[in-house]
């Protein structure tokens, strides 16, 4: 028999101890009235209530010790024998193990060691834990792991929890930008009958109720500038996309996209305005317009460097070429007038090019955007090209979207961020997976 199996049958001893003993170890609600973080604060003395998760125990005969942990931080608990009732000692010794939520009242003291505690004289148990906790030091240090067990890697490792703090905190600048330029939020659908908006490979489902294949969206973008032709000038979402192909550092399958248009202006203003909200999303962020990567520092600085697309593949229309060059650029860079054959949406700057651009930051692609192709002729010739093209990754022919062009879209520039990779950049991480909270894992053998 494991350890672990040993520890768990254990555990379930005693859940049987407190159920003959009357007590409920799964009680409905608890009256919490202090977090962690504050009763770190509060004067010498005072009485909370409090309540968490259970981390270390440890007894030493007359005297023992614990750690609580909420989601504002950690704390000691002190029992002692005199201070605290025998009973409340007894149950903690006999029937509490780490990895438990408690609720908890008593005092703020110091200890010996000055390290600000709660003497316990009250304790109840709110949840029991059957599986143990993994060891501090040698438990869940597999990344694949973590991955998998997202809830264990927040419980042993703070500073991940740390990570996606920020990532709110970054969602939340980028969405004050907008607002406060007066654009508006919408919901745009996830379940679409034509996939649109980006030369991707989509997931493909079934509708029984009108017995017809949909798929989840690969980008809002067509419904975005549906909403421009009917009369909104300024709109954005945060939309999670799906896109059914590999999954690397810097791709998975499901992620969020932030996507805004705005009517009358082109990409050469739309450069201006990124220049902008980069600068003063990372400014809220790191108190600075400095990213730190790798020990590097990355100062942002306008105007950002402007390269072309032929110049920078030196002429060769290829991904892989693209992939390559842009992880030389660290500082913020902007791609601009990409190949025509591969914008199918954006607006022509010549015969051979198009009115694109995307920004790359420390090698990684963070924006795409372009002026729109608002000429219903031109959009749907485009995607009776895009129809010819044997490649998986192709543009469907949307027949809806060319018919509301047809009733006039203002001129009009599209953005699109890849939020999950502007988080990685601003929390120094190096793959997706540190910042979604559950990414897509391969399957267990």
């Amino acid at each position: 028999m494991s350890r672990e199996q040993q520890i768990v049958d254990e555990r379930i001893k005693k859940i049987e101890e407190l159920r003959k003993k009357g007590i409920n170890f799964y009680p409905n609600k608890f009256d919490k009235k202090h977090k962690i973080s504050e009763c770190l604060k509060l004067k010498l003395g005072t009485r909370v209530k409090t309540a968490g998760r259970l981390m270390t125990k440890r007894d030493f005969g007359k005297i023992s010790f614990a750690s609580l942990q909420d989601d504002s931080g950690k704390i000691q608990i002190v029992l002692q024998d005199g201070k605290t009732p025998k009973k409340t000692i007894d149950f903690f010794k006999k029937d509490l193990d780490s990895g438990d939520f408690i609720g908890i009242e008593g005092k703020i003291f110091k200890t010996k060691t000055k390290e600000t505690s709660i003497l316990a004289d009250k304790i109840e148990i709110l949840s029991k834990a059957i599986l143990p906790l993994p060891s501090k030091w040698h438990g869940l240090q597999d990344k694949e792991e973590r991955y998998r067990k997202r809830y264990l890697d927040l419980i042993m490792n703070p500073e991940v929890k740390k990570i996606f703090e920020k990532r709110q905190k970054i969602i939340q600048a980028l969405r004050d930008f907008l607002i406060k330029r007066n654009f508006i939020e919408v919901q745009t659908p996830t379940l679409q009958s034509i996939y649109g908006g980006a030369l991707a490979k989509p997931f493909r489902t079934h509708y029984n109720a009108y017995n017809r294949d949909v798929y989840l969206r690969i980008a809002p973008e067509l419904y975005l500038k549906r909403l421009i032709v009917g009369g909104f000038e300024k709109v954005f979402e945060f939309a999670n996309c799906f896109r059914n192909e590999g999954v690397d550092w810097s791709h998975n399958p499901e992620f969020t996209n932030l996507e805004f248009y705005q009517a009358y202006i082109d990409y050469n203003e739309l450069m201006k305005i990124t220049e902008e909200l980069i600068i003063d999303v990372v400014k809220k962020i790191n108190g600075k317009a400095e990213i730190e990567r790798n020990n590097k520092k990355i100062k942002l600085k306008k105007p950002f460097r402007k390269v072309t697309f032929e110049n920078l593949t030196k002429g060769k229309m290829s991904d892989e070429i693209f992939k390559e060059e842009i992880k030389k650029i660290k500082e913020p860079v902007f791609v601009i007038d990409h190949p025509l054959e591969i914008s199918p949406l954006a607006k022509k700057k010549d015969e051979k090019t198009v009115q694109r651009f995307q920004l790359i930051i420390d090698g990684i692609e963070i924006v795409n955007a372009f002026s729109e192709l608002n000429d219903p002729k031109e959009q749907e010739k485009r995607f009776r090209d895009q129809q010819k093209l044997k490649t998986e990754e192709k543009h469907s022919f949307d027949a809806d979207f060319v018919e509301s062009l047809k009733y006039g879209m203002p001129p009009t520039a599209g953005w699109g961020m890849g939020i999950d990779r502007f988080v990685m950049l601003l929390t120094n991480s190096n793959s997706l997976r540190d910042v979604i909270l559950f990414p897509f894992m391969k399957p267990e053998e």
